[in-house]
């Protein structure tokens, strides 16, 4: 069995490790004899209350025998929370967005990521086609649950086709495993039009279908093409016709599954709607939004909560006004939302400004791939038009880097705030903090 070693960066205070008189730099080496591979290892044989820690320290190697309560920490961490190197994807799918990006950009842009210990922690999406049946076993042995899974189609061979992998065939029986095993999953479909649409997609949410209850939800997202396609598959963008085509399929499954199970199981993301031109379902159909990050509902819960939070306001006369950034896919409902907003407060004025994506290409919609250039130089020339930006600049906080006020082309908030010359205030992804930043 290889060992692996693990340096300790920090010592938690008052811990068991401060008690043993461990500190950074002492290297864990196994528990109870086992090696850790990652985190998930350290959880799991540390839950005991008698446990062997054989650390490296200055001295050499020490075996601490270690007695405390079932499921204590022992207060030791390292430089990575996953306490190993993230997998990335080995596969070449002819719709991965990272192939479509300029050149240029910081490197960390150009990962890819396909780790089923990130799809439990972090919710991330992942293939399964990079995974031994071992490692499988793992996500059975710890329940590392729900798991989200990129399928996109269960034809064997149109997957192998897709995903360019000689391996992603085998999807159906790996989802039969974790399904025997009771594993809770959530399943994407990112569809290519002509290609897993149609009739493949209808024979996707049947087969996906079959691992009910524990197959609890499916989204069905376009595919996003960006202008830097040199070289790639060749796609084409979803017409008006094709999105409703895809609705109807969508509805017809869904009413269908939910008559049977409760569970409406199948989504389409908010994007579908749009381009079809079609109202939101009601927020009872969405089964508690298990596929917010797909753009699943997203709409719908933000204007549920920006209506709640609103009625809880009598309204008056107080005066502002400010710029509200976003793409162009949701600029109409955020104007709708904030008609109904000024009917309470008639003199904010709110200007929803939908930012062209000059960046990746005016197929990209959404607004959590703006860059901060595109909205310093569009605000920039409408300024310079005459057009007055009011005293704040609203942004929503899916432009950010996670933690960070860093935009995707690297432009900080407060890069933006000094190129306009206006404050910049970062919204909440909820519609509880809209109404409270447009009231300022």
């Amino acid at each position: 069995m290889s060992q692996h070693r693990h340096v300790i960066t920090r010592i938690v205070p008052g811990s068991i490790a401060e008690e043993l008189g461990l500190v950074p730099g002492d290297v864990l080496i196994s528990i109870n004899g086992s090696s850790v591979e990652d985190i998930f290892d350290y959880r799991f044989l540390i839950n005991d209350e008698y446990v062997e820690v054989l650390v490296e320290t200055s001295e050499g190697e020490e075996l601490l025998e270690i007695e405390k309560d079932y499921d204590e920490d022992l207060g030791m961490e390292f430089s990575s929370g996953l306490m190993d190197e993230y997998r990335s994807c080995r596969n070449k799918c002819i719709f991965c967005f990272i192939d479509q990006l300029p050149k240029g950009m910081r490197s960390t842009m150009y990962f890819k990521d396909d780790d089923s210990r990130l799809s439990f922690l972090q919710g991330n999406y992942i293939t399964m086609t990079n995974m031994s049946d071992e490692q499988i076993g793992r996500i059975i042995k710890y329940r590392l649950e729900p798991i989200n899974i990129s399928v996109h189609t269960t034809n064997p061979e149109l997957r192998c086709m897709m995903l360019k992998n000689r391996f992603a065939g085998k999807i159906m029986d790996q989802l039969q495993r974790l399904f025997d095993a009771g594993i809770v999953m959530n399943a994407q479909i990112v569809l290519c039009r002509g290609i897993n649409d149609g009739d493949e997609l209808r024979r996707t949410i049947e087969d996906l279908s079959s691992f009910l209850p524990y197959m609890e939800s499916v989204s069905v997202v376009p595919v996003g093409l960006s202008d830097h396609r040199e070289g790639l598959f060749k796609l084409e963008p979803f017409t008006k016709e094709d999105a409703c085509e895809v609705l109807d399929i969508i509805d017809h499954f869904r009413d269908k599954i939910y008559a049977n199970t409760g569970n409406h199981f199948i989504h389409a993301s908010d994007e579908w709607y749009s381009l079809a031109g079609r109202e939101l379902p009601d927020e009872s159909e969405y089964d508690g939004y298990p596929q917010l990050e797909n753009g699943v509902g997203m709409s719908v819960l933000l204007r549920n909560e920006f209506e709640e939070e609103l009625n809880r306001h009598d309204g008056d006369d107080r005066q502002g006004h400010l710029t509200v950034v976003c793409g162009t896919l949701i600029a109409p409902f955020l104007k709708d939302l904030v008609s109904s907003f000024n009917q309470k407060f008639p003199n904010i004025i709110a200007d929803v400004r939908p930012i062209r994506n000059d960046f990746f290409g005016h197929m990209i919609t959404v607004s959590g791939l703006l860059t901060g250039q595109d909205i310093i130089s569009q605000l920039k020339e409408a300024s310079k038009n005459g057009e007055e930006l009011g005293d704040r600049i609203l942004l929503p906080i899916n432009l950010l880097r996670s933690g960070e006020e860093v935009l995707l082309d690297d432009v900080t908030v407060s890069d933006i705030e000094s190129a306009l010359q206006k404050k910049a205030v970062i919204v909440q992804s909820n519609g509880q903090d809209l109404v409270k930043k447009l009231i300022g």
